[in-house]
């Protein structure tokens, strides 16, 4: 009974939602495709809610949106939407993704209701060990990782591009790239968030010439409201739509990344010491996006889809759902509600650190994480009078014991928080939610010399050394191995049909944006938009649990203390964006208010 109860609330809730998101956006829904985006006229407008026919997308950035919707109107489908979108986003997020990055696709196909993934995680080289990021028994300094050619693991995101399209799109990659080859010929407007981010990463972008000259012009920091063009990657599109993703993988532009990981191209005669990757054009060359069944699980009737490994995302959000599944929290106040959400994530990252790796390299036992006995094991451990002390133990899902650890505690290691996440449907029923990332904020900051995309750090995602010696981690490097992400794209069907699809970025942070997000959405009843906007706490099996300001200075945070939580201040937390199909045959686009400034969502047609 509780279960039907639940579906009906969310019906509910989507018919509230479209209500209010249509008081509030009105004409705006759809704004005008003009500006130095993919057509002609001013900038389109930026809103974070959206509500009409024809398709949806959401995304961070107000050209990115237009580039999918402008896809959406000339007759493709969502797959085509989604890879228009994150082109664009490789123009104007270009330090939290592009061609030069990787990440984690997911589709939902109307005509034959089934939920399909793409893992196009980045890989390591094959020459590479457990001991890539240690020098003479000890880990090498995480800075100087992070800015090097040793960090750069061969790209994912073209190879996923063109296999989503061959296999799902309806338009060749040709026609789907061109609103982000104009886009990045004709120039964006910068923004306070893009320069605030060059600001952020200037003294190690000036290590490399190309990069200076791309992000700032004459040397200087781009200013707020000026163009910024990049005619190398416009070039880099054009070429790539011509002949296909092959040039990056086995062609001219593999010679150039190569080239470019092995010798990074420091600024001549400045004494700057940059560390070497091993990088080959094998190693390009033998790439592949690998298809892969998505994670699965049921909450509340709903059907919850996500990312399996590689990606560690859809165990986690699965697993801690699991967790929480036993308890109405519809009937919870603030405090208890909170308290149980982040001891639920704090168990699920002790489960996640000892359990999830590169499943072809690492025994993960995904359908055993993802078990309503195994969580029913672990949520024993979670008590409404006091908080368990981090790091909590790992327990072991093949051999589940009430209240049990199956291994030693160990820390959650670190994990960059820079990526970019959108979601999109069309007038079919098709949705897609697709993150994608280049690793930390600028990647490695490492620019391909007349190609204009920065080169991603993901390798940095490996565990340096075992966080614990007696514990195994199943996320040391390895020869062609990917790096365990948190990248958490996730589709929601209610009755077999799509209720909701969302992600984030942030690094671990995503896991428990999409976590909270749900939970507010499904139990707290919140319409989708609020939902995405609330304020967020994030525990990932640490001492302190990061909180928003909001939450810092509300009246529960001395509440929660008094129980025993501990927490930390931080600006904030994901930028999510969501699709929420509504009655109709109409479609919610939602996305942030404020954190990074705000996303933008569209509609085909506000209206039919």
């Amino acid at each position: 009974m509780r279960r039907m109860t639940n579906r009906r609330s969310v019906r509910l809730i989507a018919v509230i939602t479209a209500t209010a998101a249509v008081a509030t956006v009105g004409a705006a829904a759809a704004p005008a495709l003009t500006g130095s985006g993919p057509d002609a006229g001013h900038e389109p407008s930026k809103k974070p809610v959206a509500v009409g026919y024809g398709g949806a997308v959401s995304s961070v950035d107000a050209d990115a949106s237009a580039a999918g919707i402008k896809v959406l109107r000339q007759g493709g489908n969502a797959v085509d939407a989604a890879v228009a979108t994150a082109a664009a986003l490789g123009v104007t997020e270009p330090y939290s993704a592009g061609l030069g990055g990787g990440g984690y696709f997911v589709s939902y196909n109307a005509a034959d209701g089934k939920i399909r993934t793409l893992d196009g995680r980045e890989t390591a080289p094959k020459s590479a060990d457990e001991k890539l990021f240690q020098e003479n028994g000890e880990a090498i300094p995480f800075d100087e990782a992070v800015t090097s050619g040793l960090s750069v693991g061969t790209p994912g995101t073209p190879a996923t591009w063109e296999k989503a399209l061959g296999k799902w799109g309806t338009k060749p990659l040709g026609k789907v790239l061109a609103p982000a080859e104009k886009l990045a010929r004709e120039g964006f407007t910068v923004d306070e968030t893009f320069r605030q981010q060059t600001a952020d990463n200037e003294e190690r972008f000036r290590k490399f010439p190309d990069t200076v000259e791309l992000f700032m012009p004459g040397g200087e920091l781009p200013e707020t409201g000026s163009t910024l063009r990049n005619p190398d990657l416009a070039r880099t599109y054009k070429a790539i739509a011509r002949k296909g993703t092959g040039q990056l993988y086995d062609g001219a532009i593999a010679d150039d990344i190569v080239e470019t990981v092995r010798k990074p191209p420091v600024e001549p005669g400045s004494g700057e010491k940059v560390r070497k990757g091993d990088l080959t054009r094998e190693d390009l060359k033998a790439y592949e996006v690998k298809k892969q069944a998505p994670s699965h699980t049921r909450y509340r009737g709903l059907d919850v889809f996500g990312m399996a490994p590689s990606s560690s995302g859809g165990t986690t959000v699965g697993e801690a759902l699991n967790i929480l599944e036993g308890g109405d929290l519809s009937k919870l106040g603030e405090k208890k509600l909170l308290h149980r959400y982040i001891e639920a994530s704090r168990v699920a990252f002790a489960d996640r650190g000892r359990w999830v790796g590169d499943p072809s390299a690492e025994d993960v036992p995904t359908k055993e994480l993802l078990s309503q006995r195994f969580a029913d094991s672990r949520a024993c451990l979670i008590k409404d009078d006091k908080v368990l002390e981090s790091p909590v133990a790992p327990g072991d899902p093949r051999d589940p014991e009430e209240c049990g650890s199956g291994d030693e505690a160990a820390p959650t290691t670190y994990e960059g928080e820079s990526t970019t996440h959108l979601t999109t449907a069309d007038k079919w029923g098709n949705v897609v939610s697709y993150t994608l990332t280049i690793e930390q904020t600028g990647g490695s900051g490492i620019t391909v010399p007349g190609r204009g995309f920065l080169l991603n750090n993901e390798l940095t995602d490996f565990s340096f050394e075992p966080a614990d010696p007696d514990v195994h981690d199943p996320n040391l490097p390895g020869p062609g191995k990917r790096p365990r992400s948190s990248m958490s794209p996730t589709i929601v069907l209610e009755d077999g049909k799509p209720a909701f699809a969302l992600g984030s970025p942030g690094g671990a942070t995503i896991i428990t944006t999409v976590l909270q997000s749900m939970i507010n959405h499904v139990d707290r009843g919140m319409p989708l938009d609020k939902a995405l906007n609330a304020p967020r706490a994030s525990q990932r099996n640490a001492a302190k649990t990061e909180i928003e300001p909001e939450l810092w200075n509300s009246g529960v945070r001395p509440r929660l203390e008094d129980l025993g939580h501990s927490f930390t201040r931080v600006d904030e937390i994901g930028a999510a964006t969501a699709v929420q199909q509504l009655p109709g045959g109409r479609w919610l686009a939602a996305a942030e208010e404020e954190r990074r400034g705000g996303g933008s969502a569209m509609v085909v047609r506000p209206s039919k």
